[in-house]
């Protein structure tokens, strides 16, 4: 599997997520989803990772401090209020809102990783961008807003630790990476699903298809298969150039969100949805022509 491939298939997992979180409102609070999504990555890759006796790298002082910067940026705190903002916002708005991430991809990768996007890149980013700022000036003041800043607001973290994880040793298997990346996100998960209790939250818990499906979809997926091909993907890639790749996926969170009946796709959503989707697609030529 090439890392470009890799890219897509991630692009293609990552494209349920909005709809995954719409439908666990009501059926499971966002942290215990990501809590118990955890759970199960966790398990997902524990025969691997003691079949090949790789629990020395996991737990090596040398790297658990960055393991646990990439768990609690990676997913504890971008995951969680990402499914609190799908509570406000459409499974459509968070995914094309999510293409936020590329500004902050590309202004980590020049400083700490010392990757220059080339002007067709800068392009092709400036059209996602453009399409993401024609939702939020459309959403400006609406119910649906305070969810689209959440989303806006979050993406850093999940750069934070994608940077991170490209500064890791270069032996390190990308599975271990993925590993590591639900194994250390288990304290700060613990730690705000405290808080909340201390606080009196309620907590909401129904098991029903519904529910299983989500988490199945979470832990199996998204926390599982889709860690291994995007650690695969910018172990070898540019870190922005595999963002802008996997962002374009509201193509299908959309599409999906509308033939379920979540939302009616809007002009300003088509446009922006649009104009993220060729942006991608003309970032993705330039690996192509790099031979990726």
């Amino acid at each position: 599997m090439t890392p470009l491939l890799s890219a897509w298939i991630c692009w293609a997992i990552v494209g349920l997520s909005p709809i995954a979180g719409k439908y666990a409102a009501g059926v499971i609070s966002p942290a215990l989803l990501v809590f118990l999504g955890t759970i199960i990555g966790v398990l997902y890759f524990t025969p691997w990772i003691t079949k090949n006796h790789k629990w020395g790298e996991l737990l090596s002082g040398e790297t658990c401090w960055k393991f646990l910067f990439i768990g609690t940026f990676g997913t504890a705190l971008p995951f969680t209020i990402s499914l609190i903002a799908l509570h406000y916002t459409t499974p459509g708005n968070a995914a094309i809102l999510q293409q936020s991430e590329l500004l902050y991809s590309l202004l980590f990768a020049g400083i700490f990783l010392k990757e220059f996007p080339s002007r067709q890149q800068l392009l092709g980013s400036a059209l996602i961008v453009l399409g993401v700022l024609i939702i939020l000036l459309k959403e400006q003041y609406t119910p649906r807003w305070t969810g689209d800043l959440l989303i806006v607001g979050s993406t850093w973290m999940l750069q934070a630790g994608s940077t991170v994880a490209k500064k890791l040793p270069k032996h390190l298997d990308h599975r271990v990476i993925a590993m590591a990346r639900n194994l250390f996100a288990l304290p700060a998960l613990i730690g705000i699903l405290a808080v909340m209790w201390g606080m009196k939250e309620s907590f909401v818990l129904r098991p029903n298809l519904q529910m299983f499906s989500v988490l199945a979809y979470t832990g199996f997926l998204k926390y599982g298969l889709a860690m291994v091909v995007w650690y695969k993907a910018i172990r070898a890639l540019d870190l922005s150039k595999v963002t802008a790749i996997y962002l374009s996926y509201p193509v299908l969170s959309l599409i999906l969100s509308a033939l379920l009946g979540l939302e009616n796709i809007t002009w300003h959503q088509a446009a922006g949805l649009l104009l993220t989707l060729a942006g991608a697609y003309w970032v993705s030529l330039t690996v192509k022509k790099e031979g990726h």
